[in-house]
């Protein structure tokens, strides 16, 4: 888990061994079972999730009981409900397992002392979150443009095996169409 993580943080900024063992030391390793939450809708957001194994999607559930996801996450990508984490204001969306998942989990207090003690974090953290930000808004862009079919197509093109490992349901929630529409797509492929 640690080389895990210090090839993913390396890919943003240097870390020195001993820089690494802080912050992982920070952390605490959790598993959650499919289907479990590791934030309900509503409640308060207190941690980042490094997903080192898994796969987990961000979701809401509207008025009428229609769930309408966000945003999966899957190996080697950090989740969080950032606008609850940052302001500490209940979560609008709610994070869960889709599969069996283990994160690397920190609270924005230990985060926070970790800043002071790795200053390179703070950097690395900002150039993961400007990331971040950009592909929301090229998914933003991109699904504006495209049709429905083209969207699923890129979705399974981007990240090989997606398609396999989620619910079509929840791959039609995703590209905000019908399941029934996502079946078509996927038979005439």
């Amino acid at each position: 888990m640690k080389l895990q993580l210090a090839n993913y943080l390396n890919r943003y900024v240097a870390f020195e061994t001993e820089e690494i063992d802080l912050i992982f030391d920070a952390l605490s390793t959790e598993t959650f079972q499919k289907k479990e939450f590791l934030l309900e809708q509503y409640q308060v957001c207190k941690h980042r999730y490094f997903i080192i194994e898994g796969l987990i999607r961000s979701f809401r559930t509207d008025s009428n009981g229609n769930e309408n996801i966000s945003l999966f996450g899957i190996e080697n990508w950090w989740i969080t409900n950032l606008d609850s984490f940052i302001n500490e204001t209940p979560s609008q969306n709610a994070i869960q397992a889709v599969e069996k998942t283990t994160v690397l989990s920190i609270s924005k207090n230990d985060l926070e002392v970790l800043y002071t003690k790795v200053p390179k974090l703070e950097r690395a953290f900002r150039i993961i979150t400007e990331k971040t930000l950009i592909a929301i808004q090229r998914k933003d862009e991109i699904y504006m443009k495209q049709h429905s079919k083209e969207r699923y197509y890129n979705l399974v093109d981007t990240i090989p095996n997606f398609a396999q490992r989620v619910p079509q349901y929840m791959i039609a929630s995703y590209l905000d169409i019908t399941p029934e529409y996502l079946s078509e797509i996927r038979k005439n492929r």
